[in-house]
């Protein structure tokens, strides 16, 4: 949410859905079915099962089963049955991989019960919290709800995108923030997914509404537009993140869609990525050095993509370790940097990947149950330093309309040194 205020996209993803429900939204959700009575299901359900029998599916295919166990244990809470659910959960944490359910608000209402504070405390004992990082850039206006970061070594500037006021500004060395697309200059839809072309500077951006409708836009360095784009289908569709290749091809993650999708900037075509198993809300993505080795991100994993011949597989992460649930997904020397806040309680860490790119051969927690990993989202890389949007502030954004100013706060980045 990696992602927009979804409420309910369960037809997408359900563990990234879940999570970006405030815990006052999902309160008022539950004191609706209270109402109905005790039977009652949530008006999703329909679309609820559907994901189960479609991640049932990837039992045998994805190599992470933690992730699949955490998603459908999600999905049975979600639906009230709770035994199932703790069930799923038990089973889950017993592979100790990391996942941490206290963070999820599918469970809020398991909290202070004897079972489910038991499973919390035996994960937080396995991953204790890790505090690696600083704080870095601060901006006082607070009703951005931030989404996507990008940096520019060039010009030696942070861009930042606001999914609230629709545009997006630009943090100097020194700290200091103003405008580089001013809100409604060009009627923008929500900023998600920010890039720079590394080929001339110029910046590309995804928009999406929750309504399914989306665009590729394109800036020069002084953010003026340049173009927008948009699948001439009509479908609904959700573009979220961005690689842009050194021919300038961008790829871009569709996750209503739950599709990955080439553009080509000389014809303006929109060509899917064939991928070899159902994509679960693909989110972050990251390029290889090699422009070659695409990285996606999706609810229970990351598969990987030859460009060249649009092969692709899960990477597997080993035992004991999840890669599931990356919002934001970065490539660093021979490493996938992932911002995981679809695993329940958010988390920065670093995998090393084998020679081939297929494995995860070292797994490293920079930043785990902290102040800067309350809600962060995405993150961008200058040399050996990550700086991460550490406080997005998503979960109090309900389509366009925030839902309690008076929870509002200055947005945080932050930045923690890359092994």
């Amino acid at each position: 949410m990696k992602h927009i205020q979804r409420s309910l996209f369960l037809t997408s993803c359900l563990v990234v859905a879940l999570r970006s429900l405030s815990p006052t939204a999902y309160s008022q959700e539950k004191e609706k079915e209270q109402i109905k009575g005790v039977l009652a299901e949530p008006a999703d359900a329909a679309d609820v099962r559907e994901q189960i029998a479609v991640v049932e599916k990837l039992k045998t295919i994805v190599p992470d089963r933690g992730a699949v166990l955490y998603f459908l244990s999600t999905a049975k809470q979600h639906l009230g049955e709770t035994r199932e659910a703790l069930e799923l959960l038990n089973e889950c944490l017993k592979l100790r991989e990391g996942f941490d359910p206290s963070g999820s608000p599918s469970f809020l209402g398991l909290k202070g019960t004897k079972e489910f504070d038991d499973l919390v405390a035996a994960v937080r004992r396995d991953f204790p919290a890790v505090a690696r990082a600083r704080l870095a850039f601060v901006t006082e206006e607070k009703d951005l709800i931030p989404e996507g970061l990008a940096y520019d070594a060039k010009r030696n500037l942070f861009y930042l995108s606001s999914l609230n006021r629709k545009k997006i500004v630009k943090i100097d060395s020194e700290g200091r923030v103003a405008d580089f697309v001013p809100a409604d200059r060009y009627g923008l839809l929500p900023v998600l997914g920010i890039r720079l072309d590394p080929a001339d500077g110029t910046v590309w951006a995804d928009t999406f509404e929750d309504a399914g409708r989306t665009d590729l836009v394109h800036f020069d360095s002084a953010g003026k537009l340049l173009d927008r784009y948009a699948p001439k289908d009509n479908a609904k569709r959700g573009f979220n993140d961005l690689v842009v290749r050194k021919n300038g091809e961008v790829i871009t993650t569709d996750s209503l869609g739950n599709q990955v999708f080439r553009f080509d900037p000389q014809s303006h075509a929109f060509t899917p990525l064939p991928v070899y198993r159902v994509l679960l809300y693909p989110n972050g993505i990251a390029l290889a050095d090699d422009d070659r080795s695409l990285y996606v991100a999706d609810g229970v994993g990351v598969v990987k993509i030859d460009l060249a011949d649009n092969s692709s597989r899960d990477v597997d992460p080993g035992p004991r370790n999840t890669i599931a649930g990356a919002d934001g997904l970065y490539w660093h020397n021979g490493s996938l940097i992932a911002v995981q806040n679809g695993m329940g309680s958010p988390r920065v860490a670093a995998f090393k990947l084998s020679k081939d790119g297929n494995r995860v051969t070292q797994a490293t927690v920079l930043e785990n149950r902290t102040q800067f990993t309350a809600l962060p989202t995405t993150g961008a890389l200058r040399g050996n330093d990550f700086y991460f949007i550490a406080n997005s502030q998503i979960d109090n954004l309900n389509g366009d309309k925030i839902m309690d100013v008076t929870k509002l706060a200055a947005v945080r980045i932050a930045v923690v040194r890359l092994p």
